[in-house]
């Protein structure tokens, strides 16, 4: 690791998170203060290019002006009704999402792991009313190194020891597959089988990308077996991967949705599962529920946060920087980068484990204005602000040009 210097302001504010908190994460050395678009300050007043957006959570950019004129307008309205009553903003809001995502319905949550369990509950309830499943002898598919969340039913499908380690007794009804392997997904189908739930791009496991045909093959199974296609696109959807969600680069049809993390414009946790009547149709009151959930506050940022999607073109937008990104990148030394790799403003280098673990390339990049990270050791998130404007992009590919060949230079000298 390199040795990172913090200032004494710095360093009082990393010293109350250590002695208060819990130490759940292992964050970088800098303590930001504010955002604008790409960019982020630290409390010393230094200017980072944010490159990771809150794991994609920032599409729209930070502080956007028209989430700021929501946010205010709505704060001196009401914030919280519960789902005891309606409210004004949640109503619009689901004409909104359901027709940008072509379905019927959408069921709201606060967080993508609570959007995962909802899909969860309503693909088993479809099961047993639909398909007509043995009563809790449903089972769904996922897929090998997947993340879909933290919650103790969501771990308990996890391939990662240290997110399911020491929190058992697991959750049963699960079954895992190879990632990229639509015959084993089909081997895998029983009877008793409600749903496959995916990622169309592996996040949180190094940015990994089936091959092409690969979401196509997988709808196709299962519709052919009647079993619910499951995408979840909290960190791809939205714009992220260079249209608005990432299934759409096949002819992929999930039943359901899962979206979070931008779906809020950086502003206010919002998720939801959007599907159709016949699936989503089959909630009662009383089956499924959240206080927060539908909030006046949250549904009104999400209105702007998608308008914004929409108007500024972001889907395309990531689509063109995400490419000159990866173009601009291809020169970095081949004995230092395993491969890079990515769709649109979702992007992952994967360094050499003999060159050195993620950890310490971003160190290196923080030190030289640019704030990304690590996941599974080996893998540097590149996720940015999809209102990156082009001369930011600029500056990202020529810094971290220089320190991929700062570092092989001093590496290649001590080997």
């Amino acid at each position: 690791m390199t040795n990172q210097n913090v200032s004494e302001i710095s360093k009082k504010y990393i010293d109350m998170a250590d002695k208060f908190g819990a130490h759940n994460y292992h964050p970088l050395k800098v303590v930001i203060t504010k955002g604008s678009g790409e960019w982020v300050w630290d409390i010393d007043g230094k200017k980072y290019l944010d490159m990771l957006s809150a794991y994609s959570a920032v599409n729209q950019g930070h502080c956007h002006p028209r989430m700021q004129q929501t946010l205010m307008e709505q704060a001196q309205k009401v914030t919280l009704t519960s789902r005891a009553f309606h409210n004004d903003q949640m109503g619009p809001w689901l004409k909104q999402l359901t027709l940008l995502c072509k379905k019927d319905k959408a069921l709201p949550m606060n967080t993508g792991a609570e959007a995962v369990e909802t899909a969860i509950k309503v693909a088993r309830k479809w099961g047993y009313l639909v398909k007509k499943v043995p009563r809790h002898q449903a089972e769904i598919i996922v897929c090998d190194h997947n993340f879909h969340g933290r919650t103790t039913t969501i771990v308990s499908f996890s391939s990662e020891h240290q997110y399911k380690d020491d929190f058992g007794p697991y959750c049963g009804g699960f079954r895992s597959v190879p990632y990229g392997d639509a015959a084993a997904l089909e081997k895998a189908i029983t009877p008793n089988t409600v749903g496959f739930l995916f990622e169309p791009i592996q996040g949180e496991a190094g940015i990994i990308i089936p091959a092409q045909g690969y979401l196509e093959k997988v709808s196709q199974i299962c519709k052919k077996h009647n079993v619910l296609c499951i995408a979840d696109e909290i960190q791809t959807g939205l714009g992220r991967t260079g249209k608005l969600f990432a299934h759409l680069y096949e002819n992929c049809e999930p039943d359901l949705i899962i979206l979070g993390k931008a779906l809020g414009g950086a502003y206010y946790p919002i998720s939801a599962v959007v599907g159709n009547d016949d699936i989503l149709g089959l909630l009662k009151p009383g089956d499924h529920g959240s206080t927060f959930g539908g909030n006046s506050m949250a549904c009104a940022l999400s209105q702007t946060a998608l308008s914004i999607i929409e108007d500024e073109k972001l889907a395309d937008r990531a689509f063109k920087l995400g490419n000159q990104f990866r173009e601009g990148l291809a020169h970095l030394p081949k004995k230092v980068v395993k491969e890079i790799r990515g769709k649109g403003l979702l992007n992952g280098i994967e360094i050499h484990p003999e060159a050195g673990k993620g950890r310490f390339y971003s160190e290196l990049l923080q030190e030289s204005g640019i704030l990304a990270k690590e996941t599974h050791d080996y893998t540097i998130r590149f996720a940015p602000p999809l209102v990156m404007k082009d001369e930011s992009m600029r500056f990202a590919i020529d810094t971290i040009s220089e320190v991929f060949a700062k570092t092989q230079a001093e590496w290649l000298q001590k080997s």
